[in-house]
């Protein structure tokens, strides 16, 4: 049977001193950045320039069309949000509790790691209920240019919130993670 403090000594491996950390950070945040929603990004880009006018645009279209396909996917009822919200807030908790209460390296990093996707998917969600209402009124007769580029827009602004999220996320990773390697030279 295996030892309690096996379990934990497993857990504290280095993390801000690995490659693989660092390079499991970058590729996280720059694919959190590709797509939103699952709406790729030129598909979004291309519905911005979408002209009000008396024909449908086609990347407007396209960019409904994405939408009607993706967000059903986003959607969460109460009961469903509360066992998320507590089970997501319970390991969060019990991570931070074994990295900054315990000093367990590989905790500490996951927080960093992790933190702030959590803080992002609540993001998208409250943007999926916000491109729902859009794409309601796209089905019932709001012109598709003028839907499309709403959609577009407010999908373009919460790409430029991930890409602050993931500067400041990385910046505050790797000044922690350098002054972790400072202040602990062999790891312990």
């Amino acid at each position: 049977m295996p030892r309690p403090e096996g379990i934990l000594a497993l857990l504290d491996s280095r993390s801000f001193g690995s490659i693989w950390f660092w390079v499991i950070l970058t590729l996280a945040w720059t694919l959190a950045g590709r797509r939103i929603l699952g709406v790729p990004s030129d598909v979004i880009s291309g519905a911005i320039s979408a002209e009000p006018g008396p024909e449908d645009d086609p990347a407007a279209l396209a960019l409904l069309d994405w939408l009607s396909l993706t967000l059903p996917r986003w959607r969460l009822d109460r009961r469903e949000g509360a066992i998320l919200l507590g089970l997501g807030s319970f390991l969060l908790t019990t991570l931070a509790i074994l990295g900054f209460g315990y000093g367990l390296e590989m905790a500490q990093a996951l927080v960093l790691l992790v933190l702030p996707f959590a803080l992002l998917f609540g993001l998208e969600l409250r943007l999926a209920r916000r491109l729902r209402v859009i794409l309601a009124r796209a089905e019932v007769g709001q012109p598709v240019n003028e839907a499309g580029a709403e959609a577009a827009r407010l999908m373009r602004r919460h790409r430029m919130v991930i890409l602050a999220m993931s500067v400041l996320a990385v910046a505050l990773t790797a000044f922690y993670g350098a002054l972790w390697m400072i202040l602990h030279p062999f790891g312990f």
